[in-house]
């Protein structure tokens, strides 16, 4: 017969037990959160991460977009286009019958009434010209012989014209399309031969040209009232680098940089943009830059709550992500003049959203506590798009303004050269800055190929 346990023996082994319960308890809740970490996966709807990212597509109907009920496509009002009939056509063929189709009679001389019009629109076939500048000279009664001159823009023997620089630049950063596509555009379309080598060079000089416009979007930034800024990563040789955009209603400015950090704002405003609110994601960088004020993204926001919704069940998430949207469409109410005195609607949301930040969230939601601390911390910069008209509250045009980086790398593959990447950044800005005055892009950038390269 098995000898019994002392009490001090017993009461050892409870300490044990106990010890090795505890560690079981911990090690089951930090399983339980890594598990739940790949149950509930973040993805491009309740996070930041780019769609490209998502391992598995998410459904449809996890979009943050509310349903409203709408059918598909244009709703009653929308202003609708119809192709319509031209005053003045340039070419008209009159179609007159010569002759009775039913007895042959000649009609000739008989008088006609017009029946019915109809009118095809169609581009004529395009071609290249050749302009050729001769200079004279002459000599006058007084023995001096007086040479005429070449224009400015006519400085070789055989050269591309401005029209082809302007062409050249619109294919390469509207359109996407890479050198080699250029070159069989221009030889297709308009019968212009060109090599590879010349649209390189083409577009160099009409980079060289539109610089100085370049440099004057930027200025205007740094004086905006309004600024809204996004970066995105790009292959340059071989080698990942960054594309940067500051941009409002008026201005797009991007800008290519071996980096992500501080390094860059200083070296494109080192006085920062100390009229601006600026708005952005909430990349640490950011606020560092000397502005008025800041403006997080709200989006960006609903997205990190989204995700705490579906990991944690969390009401607080919940209750935040309500508040967020129903201040985004109380945005929408507000008219100029409400935006310089007292309202109470505003006092009262952003006491709703103090009373969510003091709320109290269970700790084992550690991804809950650690937004709302980075709430806390940024308190004054959630509801700014409350006080400023110029002010929205999401940062979309951002990323719309630096999203066609990666179309540019899809479509034509990495840049080559670090020069070649500040050409797409300087061009692009200029030909968004032209968009978004409602004018006609090739026009805009005709212009500027006809000025006199510094």
């Amino acid at each position: 017969m098995s000898k019994k346990p002392t009490y001090n023996e017993l009461f050892q082994k409870v300490i044990e037990l106990t010890s090795i319960v505890e560690d079981l308890i911990k090690e089951n809740a930090f399983l339980r959160d890594r598990l739940s970490y790949f149950e509930n996966p973040k993805n491009s709807n309740n996070s930041s991460i780019p769609p490209s990212k998502d391992e598995n597509r998410p459904l449809r109907n996890q979009s943050l977009r509310e349903k409203t009920g709408k059918k598909v496509g244009g709703q009653p009002g929308h202003p609708g286009t119809t192709l319509t009939m031209q005053l003045e056509p340039d070419e008209v063929f009159d179609l007159i019958p010569a002759y009775c189709n039913c007895c042959g009679e000649d009609l000739t001389n008989v008088e006609q009434e017009i029946l019915e019009k109809r009118q095809v629109i169609d581009i004529p076939i395009i071609k290249s010209i050749t302009k050729e500048y001769r200079l004279y000279q002459k000599k006058c009664k007084c023995g001096h012989i007086a040479q005429s001159k070449f224009p400015e823009q006519v400085n070789s023997s055989v050269q591309y014209g401005t029209n082809s620089e302007a062409m050249i630049s619109y294919l390469h950063s509207r359109q996407y399309l890479s050198f080699n596509r250029i070159e069989e555009c221009l030889n297709d379309i308009f019968g212009l031969k060109i090599s590879e080598g010349g649209v390189h060079n083409l577009l160099e000089r009409f980079t060289l040209k539109a610089n100085p416009v370049y440099q004057e979007i930027k200025s205007r930034i740094q004086n905006a009232s309004s600024v809204g800024t996004d970066e995105t990563g790009a292959k340059v040789n071989g080698k990942k680098h960054w594309y940067w955009v500051w941009q409002n209603n008026a201005l797009t400015y991007i800008a290519h940089s071996m980096n992500r950090g501080i390094d860059t704002i200083k070296y494109e405003f080192a006085n920062g943009l100390p009229n601006a609110i600026l708005t952005h994601d909430r990349w640490s960088s950011h606020f560092h830059c000397k502005v008025k004020g800041h403006q997080l993204c709200i989006p960006h926001l609903l997205r990190d709550l989204k995700y705490l919704e579906e990991l944690y069940q969390c009401q607080w998430a919940t209750d935040l992500k309500k508040l967020f949207l129903r201040t985004m469409e109380f945005k929408k109410t507000l008219l100029p003049q409400d935006y310089f005195h007292p309202n109470s609607n505003r006092d009262n949301y952003e006491q709703q959203l103090i009373a969510l930040l003091n709320f109290p969230i269970d700790n084992a939601h550690k991804k809950a506590n650690t937004l709302q601390k980075s709430l806390v911390k940024n308190r004054n910069n959630i509801f700014t798009f409350l006080y400023y008209e110029d002010v929205y509250p999401d940062n979309n045009a951002s990323e719309r303004s630096i999203r066609n980086v990666k179309v540019k790398q899809k479509i034509s593959g990495q840049f080559k050269s670090i020069k070649g990447a500040q050409i797409y950044a300087i061009n692009r800005s200029i030909i968004d800055t032209i968009a978004k005055s409602n004018q006609n892009i090739m026009n805009g950038l005709n212009i500027i190929a006809n000025f006199t390269a510094d």
